[in-house]
């Protein structure tokens, strides 16, 4: 069970940077949606938490909000104990 917690929980704070981001440009669900290709349904889900993402829609919703997709993982996450 841990494992599928660890998921959620990290899949949830890369959400709260999408929202965050996306919040900063004053953009709305439908507004990034546009630029990044993904339904504005998907873009909620994301932020929480809701649905795994693949790499392919990282580099969309990096390119929507004019980051570096490194950037959307520059968040503290605690990997506890699974790297140990």
């Amino acid at each position: 069970m841990g494992n599928s917690v660890e998921k959620t929980d990290f899949q949830i704070a890369f959400g709260r940077q999408i929202e965050k981001f996306r919040t900063e440009q004053n953009l709305s669900y439908r507004q990034l949606a546009q630029r990044c290709d993904i339904d504005h349904s998907n873009i909620s889900k994301i932020e929480k938490g809701e649905i795994n993402i693949q790499l392919s829609s990282v580099l969309q919703l990096a390119k929507g909000l004019s980051i570096s997709p490194k950037e959307l993982f520059d968040f503290n996450f605690d990997l506890g104990d699974v790297i140990s």
